[in-house]
């Protein structure tokens, strides 16, 4: 029986939430050379992709942490699905910004959001974990607990995790780039000769630099 990270990364790689171009490498806005580009945005298109995935998060929300008084969306990529994770759930939603509005109340948070409460975050996408680990930081500030966070896929950077360890978070993803790599040959995604450069790509992916034709800001 296919498990759950196989099932989800080819449904990512089917919707081009998820795009592989190992010899025409993609530029992050970061300034990092990548073989991968992932916009799991695109999930939100197709209903029966985006039920799969919000029934997965709650699942695995309801199997491994206590009920969260309150679900929170990180900023832009997680807030729709976040939202979809509260209501199917029940729950208060909030979500956080990646920097205070620069008018009006200045929110980082949006939401109402009490000290006290506790809070499971919903996360798109993983990569270094700064980003996520900042907006799990903006709801301890405001005197929320956060038991956890949920995201639909990593790439399993040592650094990431290295950060989720320190800040004493934990983490659980749907799928991962392992899975990914796996269904991606076996489905013909990428070849055999493609295999070597994706995962030299996630053990050095800052200094990571072949030749590069598209630029994705």
């Amino acid at each position: 029986m296919k498990k759950l990270e196989h099932f989800l990364a080819e449904k990512l790689l089917k919707v081009s939430a998820i795009k592989l171009q190992p010899d025409q490498p993609f530029t992050w806005a970061s300034g990092w050379n990548s073989p991968i580009y992932t916009d799991n945005r695109r999930t939100l298109s197709y209903p029966s992709v985006r039920t799969f995935i919000k029934t997965e998060l709650c699942r695995t929300i309801m199997e491994n942490f206590e009920t969260p008084d309150v679900i929170a969306g990180v900023a832009t990529g997680a807030i729709a699905q976040g939202a979809l994770v509260a209501d199917m759930m029940g729950l208060p939603y909030i979500y956080v910004r990646s920097s205070p509005k620069d008018h009006g109340l200045e929110n980082l948070i949006e939401g109402n959001l009490v000290p006290g409460q506790k809070v499971l975050v919903i996360e798109d996408l993983v990569s270094t974990g700064k980003s996520s680990l900042k907006a799990a930081e903006a709801i301890r500030m405001a005197g929320a607990e956060v038991i956890g966070m949920v995201a639909m896929f990593t790439y399993g950077f040592p650094v990431a995790e290295k950060c989720f360890n320190e800040a004493g978070i934990r983490l659980l993803t749907l799928s991962n780039y392992d899975a990914l790599l796996d269904v991606a040959l076996e489905t013909g995604f990428i070849g055999k000769k493609d295999v070597a450069t994706l995962q030299e790509w996630r053990k050095d992916p800052a200094n990571w630099a072949p030749h590069r034709d598209n630029t994705i800001e």
